[in-house]
């Protein structure tokens, strides 16, 4: 019997499964830098690599889970309070430096009326959500964490020459952003393309393909260096907003996959490796210990709740 285990920590799921991935409904067209019959690996040009990149990353935690309304004779409608935490780290020759960190914190519910919440330590303020589910509260959180990494990243178009964003790059605006996804579980390929990221090595990418819909994207996959157990190991999906030409996207796709290997972590140093990359698990650490105490946020939010006579 033959399997591969799968290098990342269980408790994050899994990289990529290639036995798994979804077809993706957007068009895709694979003929923006070669013929799609001459796909092939590409070991990019370092005449472009950026000499400074800024890496902008999000963490979220729930503090507690509430009821709202519960003392208004109203039927009790769910909340979640939660803390979200954004970061930009630049890396240039010589270091890298943390140079933003934000904290917010909300109360996410669908419940009529709400008000933000307001303790001894903190103040969550409401973000309406669209019903009571749990996935419409947890998209709700995730959609605020994505609005904060945005606004965070607003300034720092002119201090690094690419922005690095952790996960897609839909909803950015930045003409030199790039959105850096290191979870596979959609496949953007036909099959004769998609075998292309087998035969990846270490530091080379597929050629760039477009991908259309509402939001046109530039996007193109990468292979860090680290150990391979499956077709799909260390690899990366890098996309960029499609404007522009696709000779302009193609020097960017090559300068940004000669720099990030270098960034690449190890198994013996993250549970992500190789794809968590180095200057993200830094700035992930360091967004977390601006979070707050949890269990002192909850003592507070204990506190401060109204208890029916």
């Amino acid at each position: 019997m033959r399997f591969a285990v799968e290098s990342w920590d269980p408790a994050y799921g899994v990289a990529a499964d290639e036995t798994a991935l979804i077809e993706r409904e957007d068009p895709v067209d694979v003929s923006v830098e070669t013929s799609p019959d001459t796909w092939a690996p590409v070991r990019p040009s370092p005449l472009g690599r950026p000499e400074s990149l800024a890496f902008i990353d999000g963490v979220r935690r729930i503090d507690a889970r509430i009821w709202v309304g519960a003392d208004e004779g109203l039927p009790a409608r769910p909340g979640v309070c939660a803390t979200v935490a954004a970061g930009a780290v630049v890396c240039r020759p010589g270091g890298a430096s943390l140079v933003a960190a934000e904290v917010e914190r909300g109360l996410y519910t669908a419940a009529p009326g709400a008000t933000s919440l307001e303790t001894r330590h903190a103040t969550y303020a409401v973000m309406p959500t669209v019903d009571d589910t749990d996935e419409a509260i947890y998209l709700r959180i995730h959609t605020h964490m994505t609005a904060l990494e945005s606004s965070l990243s607003e300034g720092l178009g002119d201090v690094a020459e690419v922005v690095v964003f952790d996960g897609p790059i839909r909803g950015r605006t930045l003409d030199n952003g790039i959105g850096y996804v290191k979870t596979q579980h959609v496949q953007y390929l036909p099959d004769p393309q998609h075998v292309v990221l087998g035969a990846l090595r270490a530091g080379e990418r597929t050629p760039l393909f477009l991908i259309g819909g509402r939001a046109p994207r530039w996007s193109w996959y990468l292979r860090l260096p680290g150990p391979v157990s499956h077709a799909l190991s260390g690899i990366v999906r890098l996309e960029a907003p499609g404007t522009g030409s696709a000779a302009e996207a193609v020097a960017l796709a090559d300068g940004v996959s000669a720099a990030l290997p270098d960034y690449a972590s190890k198994p013996q140093h993250d549970a992500r490796a190789p794809q968590n990359l180095h200057p993200i698990a830094a700035l992930e650490r360091q967004l977390r210990r601006r979070l707050g105490d949890v269990k002192l946020l909850e003592r507070s939010l204990r506190s401060a709740a109204v208890v029916p006579a």
